[in-house]
């Protein structure tokens, strides 16, 4: 019986300086695919993504484009050495829809990078003209959570995994946020590194220029489901991909939920490709029972390899 297998790619925050580096050294293919990108972008991403420094890396602008770029090489390594590899959906978390829409067919690899470059620019925009601020709510009934955002008046950003969920608002919001989760039974309710918050209102200025630059892309129909964030189901045809991407920016993840509907259509086996393993430690907190591997760097892509070698 084959496996059903779906594809998972990184999102933001999954940076590091130093990611790719050992592929570039050890492989062609990479070597090359960075290549392309400086010359796709017109500046250094890989060396940004290779060397840091953390602190502009980390910039939505550079983190984004070089996410989707380590996790497309990921893709591709995986490919190149596992080449009957069939999968039979994809889903990344946000920025990562980008990378899972692009090995799914529907955009070309320099769309796909241009796009997670400017739309890092226009996110990073939206932060500095707003105070913002994300944070990790662990161990609170969603039910509760969400009162807890009525009360102090921010949003639920990120559904992740049974028991973690991410509130978006402003600055001073979210620290009341964050007392209120805990004292209604939060584990832990602790602000996340990033430069503003996503997947709120306060990301409404970014809309409308994420939607121009997805009206001025040619998108091609998908050639297997691709899970949007939005909705947690399948994309739809061209139109119902520009309108879910322009809707993700200030709409919640539905990761959980996403995760969810593939393992109620038969998949058991789930593969992460990009920097990290957080999307792995969210699919394993919903289903203990998932095949789940993962492409971050040479080590993981050896091991990935020889483990899918065995299964087949």
């Amino acid at each position: 019986m084959m496996l059903k297998t779906a594809l998972l790619f990184a999102g933001q925050g999954a940076q590091f300086a130093g990611m790719g580096r050992d592929w570039a050294a050890q492989f062609p293919l990479a070597s090359a695919l960075f290549d392309q990108s400086r010359e796709i972008l017109g500046f250094d991403l890989p060396r940004l993504c290779f060397d840091g420094p953390e602190e502009e890396l980390t910039r939505t602008e550079n983190a984004q484009p070089g996410i989707f770029l380590t996790s497309w090489v990921a893709f591709r390594l995986l490919m190149e050495r596992q080449p009957d590899l069939s999968f039979q959906a994809t889903a990344g978390l946000s920025l990562g829809e980008l990378t899972a829409l692009t090995a799914a067919g529907v955009l070309s690899f320099e769309d796909g990078l241009k796009m997670a470059r400017q739309r890092g620019r226009y996110m990073q925009e939206a932060c500095e003209l707003t105070r913002g601020a994300m944070a990790a709510v662990l161990g609170l009934e969603t039910a509760l959570l969400r009162e807890v955002c009525a009360a102090a008046d921010v949003e639920i950003a990120n559904l992740n995994c049974p028991g973690q969920t991410v509130i978006s608002g402003e600055t001073e919001k979210i620290a009341a946020a964050c007392e209120l989760a805990k004292a209604k039974g939060a584990k832990r309710a602790v602000r996340l590194p990033v430069a503003g918050a996503y997947h709120s209102r306060l990301m409404a200025g970014a809309q409308p220029k994420v939607r121009a630059m997805l009206d001025a892309v040619a998108l091609c129909p998908a050639a297997m489901p691709v899970i949007s964030n939005v909705t947690a189901q399948p994309h739809g045809g061209p139109e119902d991909i520009r309108q879910a991407l322009a809707a993700q920016v200030i709409s919640p993840v539905r990761w959980e939920e996403s995760i969810r509907f593939l393992l109620a259509q038969g998949f058991t086996r789930f593969i992460e490709l990009g920097p990290g393993t957080a999307l792995s430690g969210f699919v394993k907190r919903v289903d203990k029972t998932a095949v789940i591997l993962n492409v971050a760097d040479v080590p993981s892509l050896e091991l990935t390899v020889k483990t899918l070698s065995a299964m087949n």
